[in-house]
């Protein structure tokens, strides 16, 4: 019976790339997807999607910050995002006198924005296949090496001239595991500053409890406006800067969504693994993904109570405490998702089939046999690696004394050098310790020891575990006592410490950081898996890599009747679907949208991420919702659709089918996490914020009206 539903279920599923499922190249539209765009109910061309040739929606996309999307709403540089996009950014802006994590910052004029050194946009001028010119004399004969160096030697060639004498930046990318190759040609922008965020507790209302789920009611928006030189090129940050005249910019419905409506997203989605054998998916199930969420339960654990005990540990610690979350929680909905679709004996079902086709293929006959005895001497070398990476380097104090391995050259240094060891120390200090505090740090160390001594071998561990028995006053208490012994004797400890020692500085140093236990035990966790770990999964990877490219050439020869679509690479993609509702488990059925009644309905003042501001329960309690409550008078806040997204489109556009802006994605549904590894149409939906929710809080609660003056917002 369990393979009878397995069969079913694939068979399901291979019919899901004929329903919503799939991330598409905007180049490629005209030729596998716009017809099928068209009949869903997009009114407009692939030509006003992606053009070299005049202004398409591809000029009013962008990559904002390092993963995630942003998109233009004005003629005048106005950007939008994501809050939890912006928050790292607003974070920075924040201190306990400017609390704007908590306060929420609104610009009122142009003189208030906030500049944001360090953060970046990025534009995509053109995209073009140049897999033939990146192949360029590789030959079948080839090693792996030298086909790896031949192709590295054509992409630098082929990035030079594309861009030569020109101000963009090329970038070239791999797509079907490295059977074609496509070149973005990118424009990069410098100034771009903070104009307003709401307060968390409207940006991240429901916080790390919400966070994957549905009902959803987080307005989580943020905006920023992106300034150029006066020739409007990018320009480093100057007070002679002007704002960004876009190609393009999205105008604003004030519609809304009803169900079975056209959406689509288009953005940067990060990454995704569609084409994964079965025992691939069977190590993330039952191996990396349960031994993340262990380690990272601990450290959430420990890191919420210092939180709980004052305001500046909250600020300090609550964007990484997100971080950690939200990999944490992802990860448990995709282990459920994977399980609920027998993922592993879908895939088994589909492998079957495919050896039988492959048998009397040389090139193709010992696949799945060559991928079960990678993994397999790969699975010891992951777990370690993750170990290491989770726990061994999982406190702060231990992960900053290993970026700091270069003060080891003091004892070598010119005084020259050695200034500018110092500058570069006392940097890194100011940005590491401001959001740090000692005691969560003790425990963290603590937790995070225990976590590596029980659960690695001992050949693993820096010689300094050997001997925690004996700062033990009891058994109980062995690992706290050994890190407040540690963090007792380290320059790493807090920033005193640490900026004393930075300062004084000299040959002598290095003895000093040679008997300091966190950098020690820094020092050998991670010599330990450079010299025991890190060539090793390297080699494993690169074979891996290599059966990746050829089972997915195999994979597309033995089903020439399915659109493949290439896994995301944060590249630019579209996705569409429609609004649509969906049913978790027997007994509920879910809308596809949620109002501000809702968030009314969660308010407890006695609970952190569900305090509603009282400035929003007034305009709710007016029902002033102005021009953007919905037909049933209700302020509509989310919906969700069946957009296949992946992280890297949190703060994407969300276009209805007449291009017009409807809502800005953040996020996916906990039941459909699994979608980066196997799509199921009943289950995956993609969360957006109802641009009318940010609209109407931009205006009516925060009354910044001239942000709202422009845009273009159509009725």
């Amino acid at each position: 019976m369990k393979k009878i539903f397995s069969i079913l279920i694939f068979a399901l599923l291979s019919c899901s790339l004929f329903a919503d499922e799939g991330m598409w190249l905007p180049l490629l539209l005209e030729k596998y997807n716009i017809a099928d765009m068209q009949k869903k109910g997009f009114k407009l061309t692939a030509d006003d999607i992606y053009s070299i040739n005049h202004a398409s929606m591809k000029d009013a996309i962008v990559i904002f910050g390092g993963g995630c999307t942003g998109e233009m709403i004005s003629n005048e540089g106005l950007l939008i995002t994501n809050h939890h996009c912006g928050y790292g950014t607003i974070q920075r802006h924040s201190s306990v006198e400017h609390d704007y994590l908590t306060d929420g910052f609104w610009a009122m004029s142009r003189k208030e924005e906030l500049a944001s050194p360090g953060l970046t946009v990025t534009f995509l001028v053109s995209m073009e296949d140049v897999t033939d010119k990146v192949l360029e004399g590789v030959t079948s004969d080839m090693t792996d090496g030298e086909r790896a160096t031949k192709i590295l030697a054509n992409i630098a060639k082929i990035k030079e001239e594309s861009v030569k004498d020109t101000h963009y930046q090329a970038r070239i990318e791999s797509f079907y595991n490295g059977n074609q190759y496509f070149l973005f040609k990118n424009e990069i922008f410098e100034d771009v500053r903070l104009v307003g965020a709401p307060p968390s507790a409207i940006g991240k209302f429901g916080g790390d409890t919400d966070n994957w789920m549905w009902p959803r009611h987080t307005g989580d928006f943020s905006l920023f406006r992106v300034y150029c030189g006066k020739d409007g090129k990018p320009a480093k940050y100057s007070d002679d800067n002007i704002p960004y005249t876009p190609k393009k910019f999205f105008p604003i419905s004030l519609k809304g969504v009803q169900e079975g409506d056209f959406t689509m997203v288009f953005g940067y989605p990060g990454t995704t693994q569609e084409y994964l054998p079965a025992v691939a998916v069977e190590q993330v199930m039952y191996d990396s993904d349960p031994t993340r969420i262990a380690i990272r339960d601990k450290k959430l654990e420990v890191i919420k109570a210092g939180m709980e005990k004052s305001k500046l540990t909250r600020i300090q610690y609550s964007n990484k405490a997100a971080s950690i979350a939200n990999g944490w929680k992802k990860w448990q909905g995709e282990i459920k998702g994977l399980k609920r679709l027998d993922a592993v004996n879908v895939k088994r079902n589909f492998e079957e089939g495919f050896q039988k086709w492959a048998n009397d293929k040389p090139e193709y006959k010992d696949l799945l046999n060559d991928y079960a005895k990678v993994y397999a001497e790969m699975k010891p070398l992951n777990m370690a690696y993750i170990y290491i990476s989770e726990a061994g380097l999982g406190s702060y104090a231990v992960s900053f004394a290993n970026q700091m391995r270069m003060l080891e050259s003091c004892k070598d240094a010119s005084s020259e050098n050695l200034q500018s060891l110092k500058e570069m120390a006392l940097s890194k200090s100011k940005g590491n310790y401001k959001d740090y505090d000692e005691q969560v740090e003790i425990r963290l160390f603590a937790e995070m020891t225990r976590i590596f001594v029980e659960n690695m071998p001992e050949n693993y561990w820096p010689s300094a575990y050997s001997n925690i028995d004996k700062y033990a006053k009891s058994a109980s208490d062995k690992y706290m006592a050994f890190a407040e012994y540690c963090f007792s004797k380290s320059v790493f400890a807090n920033q005193t410490k640490f900026d004393n020692f930075v300062n004084g500085l000299s040959s002598k140093s290095a003895k000093v950081l040679a008997s300091d236990p966190i950098y020690c035990i820094a020092k050998e966790v991670m010599d330990k898996y450079k010299n025991e770990i890190r060539m090793a999964l390297i080699d494993c990877d690169a074979r891996i890599n290599k059966l990746d490219r050829i089972y997915m050439k195999a994979q597309m020869e033995y089903e020439p009747q399915k659109r493949f679509f290439p896994d995301a690479n944060f590249t630019l993609r579209v996705t569409y679907g429609q609004v649509s509702p969906y049913k978790p488990a027997d007994g509920i059925d879910y809308l596809p949208y949620t109002t501000l009644d809702g968030i009314i309905e969660k308010d407890n003042p006695d609970i952190y991420d569900y305090k509603v501001p009282a400035r929003l329960k007034e305009l709710y309690e007016k029902k002033d919702y102005g021009r953007y409550a919905d037909k049933d008078g209700k302020l509509h806040v989310a919906f969700t659709a069946t957009n296949h997204t992946t992280g890297g489109n949190s703060g994407s556009p969300v276009i209805n089918g007449n291009g017009e802006l409807i809502g800005v994605n953040f996020d996916r549904n906990w039941e459909g996490t699994m979608s980066d590894i196997m799509y199921d149409p009943e289950m995956c939906r993609n969360i957006s914020l109802d641009i009318r929710y940010a609209l109407f809080l931009i205006d009516k609660f925060a009354g910044a009206t001239h942000l709202i003056d422009e845009m273009e917002i159509r009725k």
